[in-house]
């Protein structure tokens, strides 16, 4: 095959900046191209044709250069004041669609590092019109152009499906999470070990008793929880279970350093991003240099770390801290730690499908804004199953859990795969000259 040449795209192309103040657009018939994947509407139109439509300015902004889309539109469509319409000067040259998926697919190489800028990041026509691209025959082009569609359909099915995917396996996470705390995952097992009266392992109210004891013993709280009503219980427990609130087993409940944070220094310091899927994040940590701090705010292994404020998504997430390392927490944080129960159990009630509804009933405070402070958290009604249970209960849904998380990296191992799939595609298509 002989080699496609080379031309440059002003030679084949008429640029035309974007028209349409994409704010003050009046809503209409016609498709207004923008930034963005989706399209909004206009009532006029400035285009008549198959077109490439280019952003002139920076996708992320701050100085950055970065091109998220590069689109292609056809028929009547308006095109926005940030854009420009690269149109062929002779369809029978060179294809629009063909120099559409040419552009996405190296808009890293060809387009984005002509932006300049330093604030604002920009994008020239003049520049653009340097642009050289692999000319192919035009029935090549044709063709390249129908099979690139026709991937990209596949890959959206494929994508789509991942998605659903990805979706099953973490509705398959949180029915496992609340099989657990309902006792339906150990069902089996309290067929073999039987309510034993008194004996805390065996018994939850012996267990609620040893713990009231050593409550008292230590004085780690100066105040009784209220009573659980009946119209609070959201689902039937076990026999040998018991009902009790957060702050009737837990204790410590404080809130962590509200002091400035450092990029770097002697501790760090847990903050609301750390807490992740249940566990401690350690990426993007800040620190103290303060030794008061340190003193005050120090973790202890195994204690629970629960986010109180900001979005909806974040209220309630708790994590368990199970490093040694010296390490504090912020303010938006409440720390506590459970008394002679498990604290993987008490996270795995706190990362249930109950515990998400409580937190969205109850987040929103006097003042609109969402937060779930202490003496909220430690109202929150939660089961109580027998120490040896409980440790039964950890240790079934750790493997399920473990599973999970296999079938989890498979999917997005699989995604990655095609995508890495289409790419080897499109380049030897667009290299084959």
């Amino acid at each position: 095959m002989s080699e496609w040449k080379k031309v440059k795209i002003g030679d084949v192309c008429k640029i035309v900046k974007g028209t349409t103040g994409i704010a003050s657009a009046v809503p209409g018939e016609f498709p207004l191209v923008v930034t963005a994947v989706e399209r909004k509407t206009c009532s006029t139109y400035q285009f008549d044709c198959d077109a490439v439509c280019i952003p002139l300015v920076s996708s992320s902004g701050h100085g950055k250069k970065s091109l998220n889309n590069v689109h292609f539109q056809s028929g009547k469509f308006a095109l926005g004041t940030i854009l420009c319409a690269v149109i062929p000067n002779n369809p029978d040259e060179l294809d629009a669609r063909y120099l559409h998926q040419y552009l996405q697919f190296y808009k890293d190489t060809v387009l984005v590092p002509l932006m300049k800028g330093a604030a604002n990041v920009s994008l020239s026509m003049k520049d653009i019109t340097g642009v050289s691209i692999p000319l192919p025959p035009i029935k090549r082009q044709r063709e390249l152009a129908e099979m690139f569609v026709t991937l990209q359909e596949k890959q959206k099915e494929l994508f789509t499906e991942f998605e659903k995917q990805t979706e099953y396996a973490k509705q398959l996470r949180q029915n496992i999470l609340q099989e657990a705390i309902e006792g339906k995952l150990t069902a089996d097992w309290r067929k073999q070990h039987p309510v034993q009266k008194g004996n805390p392992d065996y018994d939850a109210e012996a267990l609620f008793e040893k713990i009231q004891a050593e409550k008292l013993e230590t004085k780690s709280t100066k105040k009784t929880v209220a009573p659980i009503a009946k119209d609070e219980i959201p689902f039937e427990i076990p026999t040998g279970w018991k009902w009790v609130r957060l702050g009737g087993i837990c204790e410590g409940f404080m809130y962590g350093t509200s002091a400035k944070s450092l990029p770097s220094g002697k501790c760090p310091v847990l903050r609301m991003g750390n807490i992740q899927n249940g566990k401690i994040d350690w990426e993007k940590l800040v620190y103290t240099n303060n030794d008061e701090e340190m003193e005050k705010y120090l973790l202890k292994q195994y204690d629970l770390l629960f986010n109180r404020t900001n979005s909806r998504e974040m209220v309630g997430k708790t994590a368990i801290f199970e490093s040694t390392q010296k390490t504090i927490y912020a303010g938006y944080l409440v720390k506590f730690r459970p008394i002679k129960s498990s604290p993987y159990f008490v996270n795995i009630v706190l990362n249930s499908k109950t515990h998400r509804e409580w937190c969205n009933e109850v987040k929103v405070d006097a003042l609109g804004q969402s937060n779930i402070n202490a003496e909220k958290l430690k109202n929150f009604i939660t089961p109580l199953p027998p120490l040896a249970e409980q440790k039964e209960i950890v240790a079934r849904v750790e493997k399920h859990l473990e599973a999970i998380t296999q079938l989890e990296t498979q999917i997005a191992t699989r995604e990655t795969t095609t995508k890495q799939l289409m790419q080897s595609i499109l380049k030897d298509a667009f290299e084959e000259g």
